[in-house]
């Protein structure tokens, strides 16, 4: 059964290292299109803060039950070969190691070649920093945070969740992390009726972002990661961004965090990391960290799998 497991998790990754994300009918772009038009029809009234949070989780379960009850389904009713093609394409769809790393090396390759320009309207894709007030190592560091983080979302969280549950594991996990993604802000029209999705998000996510921040540690500089993990997590505003991002900042020894400007104005973060400032390799070294993060992951499942199998003898 573990051997399966592995052959699932082998399989998604190769998809997705040979053909990427979906270029088009990605099912999470439907889903957001259909996440939109409910809170559209729901939170007509941000400002009342009891209705808000109620109206909140009844949004969250209408567009998460129904789809949860299909994934059940697959699980329950298809088996042999079938449950396995089900469960790779699942996963496939779910994580995103190729995706992080195009849009990783889309901002280090134009701060290579000099072009500030062409990195801030890239890095500006993938984080909701106000990109224009960014210099060469504040793009660096945008884009290093982003990898890092996505890493525990996209990757690992997923791969944390179909191994606890399956399909249904997998399919939850993703719902919640794109409504949190989508509802989960601190504006006046999501603080109370996007609740519900980030406190959610925060429970499905701790202890994969905890596994993912000890990945890190594990294969980078192992003495500053835990170091930073310990001292500075606790300073980050995310209960689990906080650990993935101290972590992986002092596996690469690079400086994160800091003073970072926004539309809204600059916020104060914490700095975390080590003393190297970020530039273009930070975002490789990044990228290559996470995806040694997944063989590593790959190799304890198999691990396991061979252990299991002496047990049984």
């Amino acid at each position: 059964m573990l051997f399966a497991t592995f052959l699932v998790c082998a399989l998604a990754l190769l998809l997705d290292r040979l053909l990427g994300e979906p270029s088009r009918y990605h099912p999470l772009v439907g889903y957001g299109r259909v996440v939109t038009a409910v809170e559209k029809r729901f939170n007509t009234d941000p400002a009342a803060a009891r209705q808000s949070l109620w109206v909140g989780w009844l949004a969250l379960l209408i567009v998460t039950l129904p789809i949860l009850g299909v994934a059940v389904w697959l699980a329950t009713a298809l088996a042999g070969l079938w449950l396995l093609v089900a469960q790779a394409l699942v996963l496939w769809l779910a994580i995103s190691l190729r995706g992080l790393s195009e849009h990783g090396r889309a901002v280090a390759e134009p701060l290579c070649r000099g072009d500030l320009g062409r990195a801030r309207e890239q890095v500006s894709r993938i984080v909701s920093r106000q990109a224009s007030a960014l210099d060469e190592s504040g793009v660096a560091a945008a884009a290093t945070e982003s990898v890092l983080e996505n890493g525990a979302d996209a990757v690992f969280a997923s791969l944390f969740w179909f191994l606890v549950a399956g399909i249904p594991g997998v399919v939850l996990h993703r719902m919640v992390n794109t409504l949190d993604a989508m509802w989960g802000y601190r504006s006046a029209r999501f603080l109370y009726f996007g609740r519900a999705a980030a406190r959610l998000d925060d429970v499905l996510g701790w202890l994969p972002a905890r596994l993912t921040a000890a990945t890190y540690a594990v294969l980078g500089n192992s003495t500053l990661a835990w170091a930073c993990w310990r001292q500075q997590a606790p300073l980050w505003d995310s209960p689990n961004a906080g650990p993935v991002m101290a972590a992986g900042a002092g596996a690469l020894n690079v400086r994160l965090g800091g003073p970072s400007p926004y539309p809204s104005g600059i916020k104060q973060r914490p700095l975390l990391g080590g003393t190297q400032v970020a530039d273009a390799s930070s975002i490789e070294a990044a990228i290559r960290l996470v995806r040694h993060g997944t063989w590593l992951w790959l190799a304890v499942i198999l691990l396991l799998n061979g252990l299991l199998g002496v047990l049984q003898l």
